[in-house]
């Protein structure tokens, strides 16, 4: 299905920020034992993603490159030798063990070399949300108003610092980081670190935001493994419990590279398993048709709009999963509660009414998203 974007959003501290798909933040920290990816199968159909609003900017970033592991190889800190597939970390303080890497549609998720964290907090310890965990969506406010009465909070990982973090903690709060993972915008922290042949075409409707090169074949997979872990470990720096990554729905689009539905999937997968490496828990944004093979990598799943779109059914494997399944409707398309809340409940979906700015200027929440639940 195809959603174009129709209002560019607010600027925040000065930096224009957007979502070619639907938006997500990403976070990083350090690695313990990786969690092997289960091999899948199945193609998927392809779908124009869905346009959201854009999230605030600011912060300064701390950009660390972590261990670099092969599939299937035990990441250590200190120098690198060469491996087949990637990299392999010798040296220093022993991490996890390595990703195998999963194959979908033919396809191996190998290709570039799998990047670990290294310190921090280890494998197996992340947030398991549960499946009724309560939501608030802001990614323009830095600070956003922290007196909502939801499990959970996604706002903006640069944007946001570790006392905004720590005092949604105070509060019973679990805080979720938004990073890009899957589009370049200008202005970021961290912008200057993303080589030109990492970037493709033009995010419609956002200027200066371009799509990245995913596919783990690519000529700078590397980079952007290493840059997308740094952003990770910001997230973790901060005391983020987990990840929004946006745009993980590039071969759906117009990227500019020859990307597969396998090649996303590899990059999905390997975005869940490197954050769940450190520490971090992380929500599936975008990419529905292949949301049946994600949602085992995946904590919960993060939907604009799957009223509006008639696809709320496609995000049923999460809570038949016992995770959550987040749905975010915007008054900006003429939604209201009364539309889509008894349907969102009946199938176990926390449903709640935003602006499509994400500001915070708007929020009705559902009656299944009320109340502290985490």
């Amino acid at each position: 299905m195809s959603r174009s974007t129709l209002l560019v959003l607010a600027f925040t501290l000065g930096a224009c920020s957007s979502a070619g798909g639907k938006s997500v933040f990403s976070s990083g920290g350090a690695a313990g034992d990786a969690v092997s990816a289960p091999a899948s199968g199945g193609s998927s159909s392809n779908s124009g993603g869905q346009s959201n609003g854009g999230e605030g900017t600011g912060g300064s970033a701390t950009s660390n490159g972590g261990a670099t592991q092969a599939p299937g190889g035990a990441s250590n800190g200190g120098a690198t030798t060469s491996g087949s597939g990637g990299t392999t970390s010798t040296g220093g303080a022993s991490g996890g063990a390595g990703v195998a890497g999963s194959s979908s549609g033919g396809a191996s998720s190998t290709g570039g070399a799998n990047t670990g964290g290294a310190g921090g907090a280890t494998s197996g310890t992340w947030w398991k949300p549960a499946k009724n965990t309560t939501f608030y969506w802001d990614l323009q406010s830095t600070p956003p108003d922290n007196t909502r009465s939801v499990g959970a909070y996604d706002i903006d990982g640069w944007g946001n610092d570790a006392q905004e973090v720590s005092a949604l903690h105070m509060k019973g709060i679990k805080v979720v980081c938004y990073m890009d993972a899957g589009t370049y915008e200008p202005g970021r922290p961290d912008s200057s670190d993303f080589p030109a042949s990492l970037k493709g075409n033009d995010v419609q409707g956002w200027p200066g935001e371009v799509w990245l090169d995913v596919r783990p074949a690519g000529p700078n997979y590397a980079k952007l493994q290493s840059i997308m872990l740094a952003r990770f470990k910001v997230c973790q720096q901060k005391g983020f419990d987990a990840i929004e990554p946006d745009n993980i729905d590039s071969y759906q689009n117009d990227p500019g590279f020859p990307t597969t539905a396998a090649d996303q999937l590899a990059y999905d997968e390997w975005l869940a398993t490197t954050a769940h490496g450190l520490g971090l828990a992380i929500l599936q944004k975008n990419d529905l048709d292949q949301v049946r093979t994600l949602e085992p990598y995946f904590d919960g799943v993060l939907d604009e709009e799957c009223n509006q779109y008639s696809e709320c059914d496609a995000l049923a494997p999460y809570p038949a999963a016992g995770k959550p399944a987040w749905n975010a409707e915007y008054t900006d398309d003429g939604e209201t509660t009364s539309k889509f809340c008894s349907a969102d409940a009946s199938a176990s979906i926390v449903g709640a009414l935003f602006s499509l700015a994400l500001d915070g200027s708007v929020f009705q929440p559902c009656p299944n998203d009320l109340g502290i639940i985490n």
